[in-house]
């Protein structure tokens, strides 16, 4: 499975429904990365102020993956606002 994420909102809304998926609690997640479950629901309402590390934690334990590539080409300028 692969999803396209170009905001923090859009990111929080693929750790969420990753979560669901796997029928975990927010607070199941948190325990698993050793945060608290506002902390988690923080980042899946796409908070922008979430630390690279933390978000890579998360991705972690949903075994997820960060990615990077090249922006297709109908990307705009809208995009890069949350």
């Amino acid at each position: 499975m692969s999803d396209l994420a170009r905001t923090p909102r859009q990111i929080g809304t693929t750790i969420r429904r990753n979560r669901k998926r796997l029928a975990w609690s927010q607070s199941a997640l948190g325990e698993r990365v050793g945060l608290r479950q506002e902390t988690i629901s923080l980042i899946e309402n796409g908070n922008p102020a979430v630390r690279l590390d933390t978000l890579l934690a998360v991705l972690a334990a949903l075994d997820l993956e960060f990615r990077i590539a090249a922006r297709s080409r109908n990307a705009g300028v809208d995009d890069l606002v949350g």
